[in-house]
């Protein structure tokens, strides 16, 4: 039986910081789904790609009890363009539920199990072909969960940048900001960049 090969070691949270920056996608190449037509042109082209970066934002929940009512961004990239939805739109609902139910779009991101369980609760359907890049990576020998931010280091020898001040964000606003654009973005761009790197495409 053949050894399963020693994985690279991780970089440390100190080295990842003096790496220089990831370069991800700018505002042109981020789009809100604000009408029919762009979401007839994010339908399009997600299913045209085939493989997708995906991840969702929810507004924090603070209180003890208190109950998330997320997701409220929903967020789709491909190797040149993202597309977010934010799910106060109710006119883009039948759109999200065609994306997120889709056996020929498989859906990749870091860590899904929480986005997964807020979905069915937020929309009441079984997202398909979601493929969890965290799982992938314990497979191939990685004892810790990766996020976003080491996998990029580790994949790219760059530094993925957080904001701390839009992770904590009010993602249920109506009109998301500059920064919120960028953030939800390259969560997903991220996400199909390491994917295509760790050579998971199919071929053809």
């Amino acid at each position: 039986m053949a050894a399963v090969p020693t994985p690279a070691p991780l970089p440390e949270r100190e080295q990842i910081a003096l790496l220089e920056p990831f370069v991800g996608l700018e505002l042109p190449e981020i789009h809100v789904v604000e009408t029919a037509e762009d979401a007839e042109a994010a339908t399009n082209a997600l299913l045209a790609a085939g493989v997708v970066g995906f991840d969702t934002e929810s507004k924090p929940t603070f209180a003890k009890f208190e109950v998330s009512t997320g997701p409220h961004v929903l967020q789709f990239s491909t190797a040149t363009a993202a597309w977010l939805f934010q799910s106060h739109r109710a006119a883009f609902h039948g759109t999200l539920t065609k994306l997120l139910t889709s056996p020929d779009l498989l859906k990749v991101g870091f860590g899904l199990s929480g986005d997964l369980s807020l979905i069915r609760q937020r929309f009441g359907i079984e997202p398909q072909a979601v493929f969890d890049l965290d799982v992938e990576f314990r497979r191939r020998g990685y004892r810790k969960s990766i996020g976003v931010k080491t996998a990029v280091a580790l994949m790219f020898n760059r530094r993925f940048i957080k904001s701390r001040k839009a992770t904590t964000s009010n993602w249920a606003s109506k009109q998301l900001t500059p920064a919120q654009l960028r953030y939800a973005g390259n969560d997903a761009y991220a996400a199909i960049r390491v994917f295509d790197a760790l050579g998971l495409r199919p071929p053809g």
